[in-house]
């Protein structure tokens, strides 16, 4: 199975998506560059509504990821309290 990725805007808020990222995904690496950060995780990658709520202290929409996302590879499964990124088999 390939891995999944998703590569976001480097800025201030971006900076808590990739923390709780990393906190909901242990095996993810971080491909940092000037003006993206790109997570690259094997199988499947998710992030938590809670995480998120968690480090940044407020309620926290999923969708807000999506202004700072650039682009992503898998397939997309998500609602209120996930955002999941697998492939299918």
């Amino acid at each position: 199975m390939s891995d999944v990725f998703i590569a976001l805007q480097t800025n201030e808020e971006s900076r808590y998506i990739v923390e709780a990222l990393l906190q909901d995904n242990p095996n993810a690496v971080v491909d940092e560059q000037p003006a993206m950060v790109k997570i690259n995780v094997p199988h499947s990658l998710v992030l938590k509504r809670e995480t998120m709520e968690e480090l940044i202290g407020r309620p926290y929409d999923l969708q807000e990821m999506q202004v700072h996302l650039i682009t992503l590879s898998g397939h997309v499964d998500e609602d209120e309290d996930e955002f999941r990124l697998a492939w299918n088999d």
